[in-house]
């Protein structure tokens, strides 16, 4: 599906990708980012997150905290990042992209807020409990800081996706507030869920949550307590065109992803403000059974769509149209390979380029990724062959 937007609005990336990948210069099993069109993203992001007075953060997970993607954000005008990890949070550091927000999705391991209060700094530390907030206002009270925490709240009949559940109850939110403001090192600096938007597939739209209610509920029982003044994170299938939404429900900060790269599930279907910045690159390595198999290693769909025909544009010349469908591993099996139906009118041959366009998860997969500048201007110069850690690969070996 996100192929098709790929081809349509940003073919350079494709044709670059392929000729980048048949001259040696970009390998097989990586994710080839387009520097210029992410910063292009960053700054219509920020424009319209500055209209609404809403904090940015981007999360650099999905292009696997590549250095040269941070830059690019940089560049655009977005100066913090969300970081899902202290992995990710690293990485980002190491690029010079500070930490905006830590510990939310993943909470921070108690060896490890150390590290974390002294070296990240973050401007937002979410907890999920008491302990995590003792643990991260020791580290920060340790190195003289006041760390603002962010409560993650929850109450019955809020969304989650499996393994994600987790918060303090929000009806307790109050005490919550008097507790982190208790501690030394620490101060109680807001709220946040996740996901506050989700992506409806009956209508094709983005609609809140029930998450978003229990937020705006929360914030009401603060300020009757005498809160006012509060940060609401509510992340969740951001992209430029929901911030207004998201600023009416009461929202101060945003964290934009997939949105940077224009592959949140709404690009998929409408055209958006933010292009398509980011394909997968494989290549033909053998035949068998009338079928041609390509590398895998990143063959992750984040199946935000039910199971559709996943197709490639393949070739050993750049084009956009050589279109072949590809059978893709199923979770339960280790993605080695992807399967090239050969019945049609693309032969591949072994060598040939293969060139995805999918919503993919780059972190979580072991594929590397490639940051690339001035496919624009038609003069396409790799910049970073990165491992999902944002580490420098030395490629070819």
């Amino acid at each position: 599906m996100f192929l098709d937007v790929l081809r349509r609005r940003n073919p350079g990336l494709i044709e670059a990708s392929i000729a980048l990948h048949q001259a040696g210069r970009i390998p097989a099993n990586c994710y080839a980012i387009d520097l210029d069109a992410v910063t292009e993203n960053a700054k219509v992001f920020k424009a319209e997150a500055d209209k609404h007075g809403l904090k940015t953060f981007a999360m650099t997970k999905q292009v696997g905290r590549n250095s040269d993607f941070c830059k690019a954000v940089m560049a655009g005008g977005i100066d913090r990042a969300v970081a899902v990890d202290m992995a990710c949070a690293i990485a980002c550091n190491n690029a010079g992209l500070r930490v905006g927000h830590l510990g939310h999705l993943v909470q921070i391991p108690k060896y490890e807020a150390p590290g974390a209060a002294r070296v990240l700094a973050p401007d937002y530390w979410t907890v999920f409990n008491e302990q995590k907030a003792r643990e991260a206002a020791e580290a920060s009270y340790r190195v003289g800081r006041e760390q603002n925490l962010l409560a993650r709240i929850q109450t019955e009949g809020d969304t989650f996706y499996r393994g994600h559940e987790g918060g303090f109850a929000a009806e307790d939110i109050v005490a919550v507030a008097e507790m982190m403001d208790s501690l030394d090192g620490a101060r109680f600096a807001g709220i946040t869920t996740f996901p506050a938007l989700l992506f409806d597939q009956e209508t094709g739209k983005v609609k809140p949550t029930p998450n978003l209610s229990t937020l705006k509920r929360a914030a009401e029982a603060l300020a009757q307590a005498g809160r006012t003044d509060i940060e609401i994170n509510a992340p969740g299938t951001t992209s430029s065109v929901v911030l207004g939404a998201l600023a009416e429900a009461g929202a101060t900060q945003c964290e934009p992803g997939n949105g940077l790269h224009g592959t949140t599930p709404l690009h998929a279907l409408e055209d958006l403000p933010e292009r398509p910045a980011v394909a997968y690159v494989s290549e033909v390595s053998h035949e068998h059974g009338g079928r041609a198999y390509c590398f895998g290693g990143g063959l992750y769909i984040d199946p935000v769509f039910p199971s559709y025909d996943v197709k490639a544009v393949i070739g050993s010349e750049p084009n956009t149209d050589a279109l072949a469908s590809v059978e893709i591993p199923p979770p339960s099996a280790i993605d080695y390979y992807g399967m090239i139906d050969t019945s049609g009118p693309v032969k591949p041959k072994i060598g040939d380029s293969v060139v995805f366009g999918f919503r993919g998860q780059a972190f979580v997969t072991r594929a590397l990724t490639v940051g690339i500048s001035g496919i624009s201007s038609g003069n396409p110069q790799v910049h970073s062959i990165e491992n999902g850690f944002g580490d420098a690969v030395a490629w070819p070996l």
